[in-house]
C-alpha cells in the first residue's frame, strides 16, 4: 500500500469566503490542514485548488500545489481531475483530507487508507461515529449512514435513520454520523467524473449516493479516534484558532 493524500482546498466558500486563507492562530487555514497532513506520513501529499491567491500561500509555506477547474460541482471530481493529471494506477489508493479540517487526527486518516486496502471489493472508504443525541439525529446536516452486517453502506441520509419503530434501543446502539472523510481507489474517481448526478444525491445533496446508486462499495467503519471540529462558519473559526492555540 503506498497511499496519495489530496487535499481540495477552494476560495468561494458561501458561509465563509476565502476560508482557507483565513488566519488561526498565526497561520493560514490550509497550513494548519497541510501540516496535519504531512504528519500521517503519505507519499505524495497534494493540495487542488481552483485559486491562484490559495496557490502562492501554500507554495510560500512549501506545500505541492496542483491546479484544477473552478466548475466542479464536488471534492471528488476536484479529485478525479488530480488523478487525471497526475496519471496515477487504477489501483492507487487516494486520501482526500478536506482543506477546512485541520484537527483531523491523523490515525483516522491511516484507518481510512488500510481499510480500503483490506476491502478489494470496495470503491471508497469513510467513516462514521456513534450519535448521542436526539437534536444531532433529528438535524439535516448530520448525515446519518446505515451499515450492513459487514460494515458497507446501504444508505446516507439527512433524515433521521434508521427510525426505531417502537422504542426501546438506546440512540448511540443504532444511530451512526456520517464523518465526511474518504479514501477511494483512482480508478473510481476516474469513473466517478462521467457518472451523472443521482436522483438521490439531487435531493439528498451527498455525492457518496452517486457511488451507491451506481452500484458501488462503500466501506464505513467506526472512526479510531472521535474527530476534531471543522472551520464552516465565523463561530467555528474562533473555536478552532483557539484550540491551535493551545
Amino acid at each position: 500500500m503506498n497511499p496519495v493524500l489530496v487535499i481540495p482546498a477552494r476560495y468561494a466558500s458561501s458561509r465563509l469566503p476565502g476560508k482557507p486563507l483565513r488566519e488561526l492562530a498565526g497561520k493560514p487555514l490550509i497550513q494548519h490542514v497541510h501540516e496535519r497532513a504531512m504528519a500521517a506520513d503519505f507519499a505524495t501529499v497534494l493540495v487542488a485548488t481552483d485559486d491562484e491567491r490559495i496557490r502562492r500561500v501554500c507554495t510560500g509555506f512549501g506545500a505541492q500545489v496542483v491546479m484544477t477547474a473552478s466548475t466542479h460541482e464536488t471534492g471528488s471530481d476536484r479529485l478525479a481531475e488530480v488523478v487525471q493529471q497526475q496519471g496515477w494506477a487504477d489501483d492507487t489508493i487516494v486520501v482526500n483530507l478536506q482543506g477546512d479540517e485541520p484537527l483531523t487526527p491523523v490515525a483516522n486518516l491511516h484507518q481510512l487508507a488500510r481499510n480500503l486496502a483490506q476491502f478489494p471489493q470496495t470503491s471508497i472508504a469513510t467513516l462514521a461515529t456513534p450519535i448521542l443525541t436526539e437534536a444531532d439525529f433529528l438535524n439535516p446536516n448530520v448525515v446519518k449512514v446505515v451499515r450492513d452486517v459487514a460494515g458497507m453502506a446501504l444508505y446516507f441520509s439527512r433524515a433521521p435513520i434508521p427510525c426505531q419503530r417502537d422504542t426501546g434501543i438506546p440512540l448511540q446502539d443504532y444511530a451512526l454520523r456520517h464523518i465526511g472523510m474518504y479514501a477511494y481507489r483512482a480508478g473510481f474517481l476516474k469513473a466517478f467524473a462521467g457518472m451523472p448526478l443521482a436522483q438521490t444525491e439531487q435531493l439528498e445533496k451527498l455525492e457518496q449516493l452517486r457511488a451507491l446508486a451506481n452500484g458501488y462499495r462503500i466501506h464505513v467503519d467506526i472512526a479510531a479516534e472521535i474527530p476534531g471540529a471543522g472551520v464552516d462558519t465565523e463561530e467555528d473559526a474562533l473555536r478552532v484558532a483557539a484550540i491551535l492555540r493551545d
